[in-house]
């Protein structure tokens, strides 16, 4: 189980520290950008994520799954079903609040945005700050399962 230790730790990691990067250095950057660039490069960004993190989402709660099963007799099981759960409420807290928006984004029509788009990604970024909040408490609670 070592190895799927190491495996389910750096994907949920990795995951966290993308979501936490994409927060502290894509969207402050993307915000300098003028009103057509900053339209354009949400769309790209919004659409291309869009269809990667569901997937990646999904394998970290696939394996967060597949840990508690297999440590299902073990004192980590409850941590490890903590942290599947808090993973689970990250994403149905993602398809019920940033998906639609984040799909909103992703359909911009660049050369004449819509209106209100900007504040859709004001509000998008706001609420992604919470599900990183999620993300980041699921993972300490999987690596303080895993480590004991």
């Amino acid at each position: 189980m070592h190895f799927l230790d190491i495996v389910t730790i750096t994907s949920a990691g990795l995951m966290v520290g993308s979501e936490l990067a994409i927060s502290a250095f894509v969207n402050p950057a993307v915000w300098r950008l003028e009103n057509g660039p900053q339209a354009q490069a949400l769309s790209i960004l919004a659409r291309s994520l869009g269809r990667a993190m569901p997937f990646w989402y999904g394998s970290c709660l696939a394996l967060l799954a597949l840990e508690s099963f297999l440590r299902r007799h073990e004192t980590a099981l409850a941590a490890l079903v903590t942290a599947a759960v808090i993973w689970t409420g990250a994403i149905i807290f993602s398809i019920g609040m940033l998906v639609p928006i984040n799909n909103r984004i992703a359909s911009l029509n660049t050369a004449a945005p819509a209106p209100g788009w900007e504040r859709d990604h004001r509000r998008w970024d706001a609420l992604h700050r919470i599900r990183i909040l999620l993300l980041m408490i699921a993972l300490l609670v999987l690596v303080s399962a895993l480590a004991a």
